[in-house]
């Protein structure tokens, strides 16, 4: 479903990220773990388009959008929520959902959003801004969910939450992959969170990807170790 081979970015003349390839197939998880700075958000703008890239191919579903705006890639199917949320503070929780709906192809909120996020029904009328982080991060994923995505990118969803929602988050991702044929790649450095959710792991080190494994096959210290400063 998203299939990123040799993937260069750029900042002017320092290189970033030094040929990135990695797959993920439909109704798989994969988490892309490493400390801050090693390159995480840098990939995700990228694979948005937020940040152009130096050389590379992002193909989601078989079409080619790394030379597509950002705005493009979401008709595409692409869908991201990024590293701080960036919910619109003023506006209600219904009206801040419905922001995604511009680029979809119905105009309604669907209910199996309100269905996976409860809290976000309760909260409807309330402004954004109002909301705690850990109900401002269900929100950003409930807006990027309404563009009914293929692929669903989340930059560090779990920083600065509570742990127990950051179970409600794990949960509910799990749940997506349940009733919709979609890809979620998630960039953390929780690692806990990355096993409730992941079907396969990725390090990136300096902007590239050091190590790979599959779930079951995790040595959890060896991850550690990379995650550690």
């Amino acid at each position: 479903m998203l299939n990123v081979k040799d993937l260069y970015v750029a900042y002017g003349q320092s290189e970033a990220l030094h040929g990135i390839s990695f797959e993920a197939n439909s109704k798989e998880t994969v988490a892309i773990m490493g400390r801050n700075g090693m390159g995480k958000t840098t990939l995700f703008k990228s694979l948005m388009g937020v940040l152009p890239t130096k050389s590379g191919s992002v193909q989601v579903a078989g079409s080619e959008i790394s030379h597509d705006e950002s705005y493009r890639r979401v008709a595409k199917g692409i869908a991201y929520v990024p590293q701080g949320r960036m919910i619109f503070p003023t506006l209600s929780v219904e009206e801040n959902i419905q922001t995604g709906l511009e680029n979809a192809k119905h105009k309604r909120i669907p209910d199996e959003i309100y269905a996976l996020f409860p809290v976000l029904w309760d909260m409807r009328r309330r402004k954004g801004g109002n909301l705690s982080g850990g109900q401002q991060q269900q929100l950003a994923i409930a807006r990027a969910l309404v563009t009914d995505p293929k692929v669903l990118l989340l930059d560090e969803p779990t920083e600065g939450i509570q742990p127990s929602i950051i179970k409600d988050i794990a949960k509910a991702l799990n749940e997506i992959r349940k009733l919709r044929e979609i890809t979620i790649v998630v960039s953390e450095q929780v690692l806990s969170f990355a096993m409730d959710v992941a079907d396969r792991l990725f390090v990136i080190e300096g902007g590239r990807l050091v190590h790979e494994t599959k779930r079951a096959d995790t040595d959890v210290a060896h991850i550690k170790q990379y995650l550690s400063v």
